[in-house]
C-alpha cells in the first residue's frame, strides 16, 4: 500500500514492477504441440524461447486441443497451428497474439481434415501444402492471417505428404515427403501472393521426410528427417532455383525435429534420434557449419503440432 502521505515506497514499486509483463522477444520461436515420449500421447503445451540468445523455453499456453504432425505459420502480429492429429485426424487452425503470451484461439479450418500437412507464410498469408487423408494430399490452400475463417483453394503440388515448408517474403517453398511411389526428394515453390499450382525447383540433397525446416529472406535449410534416420541439413537460394547443397550436420541424426528462424538464426528442436529429445540447437543461416546446443524444450518431444516464429525469413 501507499505511505501515509499516499506515496508509493521505493521497495514496494520494486516489488509490484517484478510482476509487471515483460514485453515477448522480438525474435520469438514457438513451438506448438507435439508427441511427448513417455506415453506417445500429444500434448497442447504452446512454449517460446528468444531466437537471437540461448537457452531453454518458457510456457507460452495451451493450444485448443492437443495436436502432432500439424504446419505452423505466422506474421510478426500472429501464429497459426494447423490441422495434425489429435486421436482423430484434424481440420482446425488455432491462431495466437505474438504480442502476449495465453491459450491459442480458434481461427477456422482447412477444408478437409488432414495429417502430416506443411505450410509457409509470408507476413499476409499463409499456404498449406501435401499432407494425407486417405491418400497422399495434392492440395495448397491458403489462408489470411491478420482475418480469421475458412482456409481457401491455392492450387496442386506433386501429391506428397510429410513434406517441409519455408518461405521469403514473395516465395513458398515445399522439399522431400513420402508418396505412393516411395519418399522423394522433390522441392516445389509458389509465389504466395498468387494462387495457381507448385513449380519444380529442383532436388535435396537426400530423399527423406520429417524434416525440419527454417529460412532467411535469402536461404532455406532443411534438417534432418526420415528414410534412415538423418543428420543431413542442406540449403538452397529461395529466390533461384536448383538443387540443394550440403550445409553441415546436426548434433544427432534425427526425424520430426521442428524448426523456427529468425533472419539470422535457425533453431531446430526435439525430434526423434531413436528416443525423443528435448535438444535445442542452432545454426547461422548466412553460413554453413554443423549445428551447436542452444538449451533444452520443457519435455522430450517429437513431430510438433505446429511451429512459428515472429521474424522468420518471409517477413523480411
Amino acid at each position: 500500500m501507499p505511505n501515509y502521505n499516499g506515496v508509493w515506497s521505493l521497495s514496494t514499486q520494486y516489488q509490484y514492477a517484478a510482476d509487471w509483463p515483460s514485453p515477448l522477444p522480438a525474435a520469438m520461436g514457438i513451438f506448438a504441440g507435439g508427441q511427448r515420449a513417455d506415453d506417445g500421447s500429444e500434448v497442447n503445451v504452446i512454449e517460446f524461447f528468444d531466437i537471437a540468445t540461448t537457452g531453454n523455453t518458457t510456457d507460452f499456453g495451451d493450444t485448443t486441443i492437443a495436436r502432432r504432425n500439424g504446419a505452423g505459420a505466422g506474421s510478426s502480429t500472429r501464429g497459426l497451428i494447423i490441422a495434425g492429429t489429435s486421436n482423430a485426424v484434424l481440420k482446425s487452425i488455432d491462431f495466437i497474439s505474438m504480442a502476449s503470451k495465453g491459450n491459442a484461439q480458434d481461427f477456422g479450418d482447412i477444408t478437409t481434415a488432414t495429417l502430416n500437412i506443411a505450410a509457409c507464410s509470408n507476413g499476409t498469408r499463409a499456404v498449406t501444402g501435401g499432407g494425407y487423408v486417405s491418400a497422399d494430399v495434392d492440395t495448397m490452400e491458403y489462408l489470411t492471417i491478420a482475418s480469421t475463417g475458412d482456409a481457401t483453394d491455392f492450387g496442386n503440388l506433386v501429391a506428397t505428404s510429410q513434406t517441409a515448408g519455408l518461405a521469403s517474403p514473395t516465395r513458398g517453398v515445399f522439399g522431400g515427403g513420402y508418396n505412393n511411389s516411395g519418399v522423394n526428394n522433390v522441392i516445389q515453390y509458389i509465389t504466395i501472393a498468387n494462387t495457381g499450382n507448385a513449380s519444380d525447383f529442383g532436388d535435396l540433397s537426400v530423399t527423406r521426410y520429417q524434416t525440419g525446416t527454417a529460412a532467411s529472406s535469402v536461404r532455406g535449410i532443411f534438417a534432418g528427417g526420415r528414410n534412415s534416420i538423418f543428420d543431413v541439413m542442406d540449403y538452397i537460394t529461395i529466390a533461384s532455383t536448383g538443387d540443394a547443397t550440403d550445409f553441415g550436420n546436426l548434433l544427432a541424426a534425427a526425424k520430426g525435429v521442428g524448426g523456427v528462424s529468425s533472419n539470422i538464426r535457425a533453431v531446430f528442436a526435439g525430434g526423434d534420434t531413436g528416443s525423443y529429445q528435448n535438444v535445442m540447437q542452432h545454426v547461422t543461416i548466412a553460413s554453413t557449419g554443423n549445428a551447436s546446443d542452444f538449451g533444452d524444450l520443457t519435455g522430450t518431444a517429437a513431430f510438433p503440432g505446429g511451429t512459428c516464429s515472429r521474424n522468420h525469413g518471409g517477413l523480411q
